[in-house]
């Protein structure tokens, strides 16, 4: 399992137009998403994505990091989980 923090994306963009966005970048299709609202004035998402490679997944976060869609600059940040 692999996943990817999608931050500083516009209140009220829905799954779909974030699923459309990603495949046209390359991602893979994501399995599981979750809204962090956070305080309001910058948004993110948590994508899941079951038996991505997370080296591959990293690759294609490079191109996507900084990129400007909906008025807004996206960070695309890889989640490492950490094993106590």
């Amino acid at each position: 399992m692999t996943r990817l923090l999608l931050g500083n994306i516009e209140p009220g963009t829905s799954d779909d137009e974030i699923r459309e966005l990603l495949q046209k970048y390359g991602f893979p299709a994501f399995d599981e998403i979750e809204h962090t609202p956070g305080a309001g004035s910058r948004p993110a998402v948590v994508l899941t994505f079951h038996g991505a490679d997370p080296a591959a997944l990293a690759k294609v976060q490079q191109r996507f990091h900084n990129l400007h869609w909906k008025n807004r600059k996206l960070t695309a940040q890889v989640l490492r989980d950490s094993f106590a």
